[in-house]
């Protein structure tokens, strides 16, 4: 059954319009996942962690600008100002993290096309995508990317630093609101 792209279901083939409809969306609801992964990984900072409320996007910032803001609000945060703020590289971080949960969510609904992953599968195949995204990350990605830019320890390191548990729970939310977003979506609806 082929259907045109305003259709409530997966057609039986996939097309290459498919595909790049797949990635689109996929790339525009891997930035918004990549914002639940955030707002995890910027509250476990302000609470247990004890490392300041921002420091996440500073740390996230830092592959490309020198440490020196992520160390300063770890040191604030010591001293109960949880919330230093530096726009600037506040926004870099925001800006490198989006732009990562795009590439990964383009990435994973292009799969989840050509499988015709739908509903709770779906769902569930989005948080395995991102305990894979987790293991890219930690062993490949990070420390590729800390040798490219000379960015250091904090970045190719980053997930013994901020914890292997934490580091992990913030992948697999960034993969469970991926999949929840996109079984939303009519691209990925069940068939009629």
């Amino acid at each position: 059954m082929t259907t045109n792209a305003s259709s409530q279901t997966i057609p039986a083939t996939t097309t290459k319009g498919n595909l790049t409809q797949a990635a689109k969306l996929g790339a525009l609801l891997g930035a918004a996942a990549s914002l639940v992964m955030a707002a995890f990984a910027m509250m476990a900072a302000a609470t247990y962690q004890n490392s300041g409320f921002f420091t996440p996007l500073y740390h996230i910032a830092s592959t490309f600008i020198s440490p020196s803001t992520l160390m300063t609000s770890m040191q604030h945060a010591t001293t109960g100002n949880t919330f230093f703020f530096s726009f600037g590289p506040a926004v870099l971080g925001a800006m490198i993290h989006m732009m990562i949960g795009a590439m990964y969510g383009a990435m994973f609904a292009i799969a989840a096309v050509l499988l015709r992953l739908r509903g709770p599968v779906l769902i569930t195949a989005g948080a395995a995508w991102g305990a894979m995204v987790f293991v890219i990350s930690s062993f490949i990605a990070l420390p590729i990317a800390a040798a490219l830019f000379s960015s250091g320890d904090q970045i190719s390191q980053m997930a013994s630093k901020v914890g292997y548990g934490t580091f992990l729970t913030e992948h697999v939310l960034f993969g469970l609101a991926l999949g929840v977003l996109l079984a939303s979506r009519r691209l990925f609806a069940r068939p009629s």
